[in-house]
């Protein structure tokens, strides 16, 4: 997806028969919709994860084409991302059994489409998942990147000429899986999710000096693309158990957060409050306290997927909704939770020495 224009010139390179033959470039958002109305089409939200949109400019990286040798005739045309982008062929219809002309009205990637799903259209306002990935997604409302590419930055949904609307994407890759090792090497045998959040809590904020380093996925763009691994550091064999082990787990899980907030913060964006849904590891009170707690922000819980986002997107650009305001008017918040007052000096403790770890390892 987000690495089109850097997998073209590698097939420029090492495969020109088959460059040769490229029409149009389509993500697969794109290609989908093509197969069902005929019509190839694509937006700037897509050609900026494609690395192919100049945003000073406003218009396509000319730029970075010419360099990579790339002809302009590969791009398809470009439509807004709220709007009728073509209609469903009787063919199509058939096979799915959908209705002939059918409008194809939005198109997004996940994290834009997951903001959206939050109802964060606007500068300052912050998205947030905890699942297999760990992603924090914030609007921002001017031209800016982090020069060591740390983040990714995208047009966001609704981006435009008049409005600067840019998604700024932080990702971590060892969230849920993290969690889930922890679950199947650390924890009690047989024990749920919910119990194992339960045996975490019962060790003090900070694990009593126990970190983790939760970078076992594979190389983080967040580190510069460094593969770290994961490491558990300052145990003590006469004082901590399994229940400072799964703690330091999900305080390692949000302190990645924090450090790649603190990216998103150098950029101009202030993190108050984060939307997010009910679900995966915000399902953990260990979790989300802790990351109020870290970052002082207040997080807000919402009865929400992405499926209704999309749904929803696709409704704003049939027109059966007027604009956002309109079509979230329904989002129902499940839950705030506020940052402990309290608490906040043991947990930035605990993130600085977990912070200073992290150092050593990069």
């Amino acid at each position: 997806g987000n690495f089109t224009a850097t997998k073209l010139a590698w097939v420029k390179e090492n495969e020109p028969q088959v460059f040769e033959k490229i029409d149009k470039i389509m993500l697969p958002g794109d290609y989908i919709a093509m197969r069902l109305t005929d019509r190839i089409c694509t937006t700037v939200s897509g050609l900026s994860e494609m690395m192919l949109w100049d945003f000073k400019e406003n218009k396509v990286a000319g730029f970075l084409m010419d360099y990579l040798g790339f002809d302009g005739s590969i791009i398809p045309e470009i439509v807004p991302t709220f709007s009728i982008q073509g209609r469903v062929t009787a063919e199509a219809a058939a096979e799915l059994g959908l209705t002939e002309g059918t409008p194809v009205s939005y198109r997004a990637g996940d994290q834009p489409n997951n903001a959206l799903s939050l109802n964060v259209f606007n500068p300052g306002e912050i998205a947030s998942t905890a699942g297999t990935s760990g992603v924090v997604y914030g609007v921002l409302g001017e031209v800016n990147y982090d020069i060591k590419s740390r983040v990714n930055t995208f047009a966001h949904v609704n981006h435009s000429d008049e409005a600067t609307r840019l998604g700024v994407l932080l990702c971590i890759n060892g969230t849920g899986i993290l969690n889930s090792w922890s679950k199947r090497t650390v924890a009690p045998e047989g024990i749920s999710y919910a119990e194992m959040n339960d045996v975490a809590a019962k060790a003090p904020i900070g694990a009593e000096g126990v970190s983790v380093i939760p970078f076992g996925n594979g190389a983080e763009r967040v580190l510069q693309n460094k593969e770290v691994n994961c490491s558990i550091h300052g145990v003590n064999f006469l004082t901590h158990n399994k229940s400072h082990l799964l703690r330091a787990a999900q305080e390692g899980i949000v302190f990645s957060f924090m450090y790649g907030m603190e990216i998103m913060e150098q950029m101009g964006m202030p993190i108050n409050k984060i939307h997010a849904g009910h679900a995966n590891m915000f399902l953990s009170p260990l979790f989300r306290n802790t990351l109020a707690g870290v970052s002082g922000a207040t997080i807000e819980l919402y009865d929400t997927d992405g499926s209704v986002g999309a749904a929803k997107g696709a409704g704003i650009g049939a027109g059966i909704y007027r604009d956002n305001n309109e079509a979230f008017a329904s989002l129902e918040k499940i839950e705030i939770i506020e940052p402990s007052v309290s608490d906040s000096r043991a947990y930035r403790d605990a993130y600085d020495l977990w912070k200073e770890r992290l150092m050593r390892e990069i």
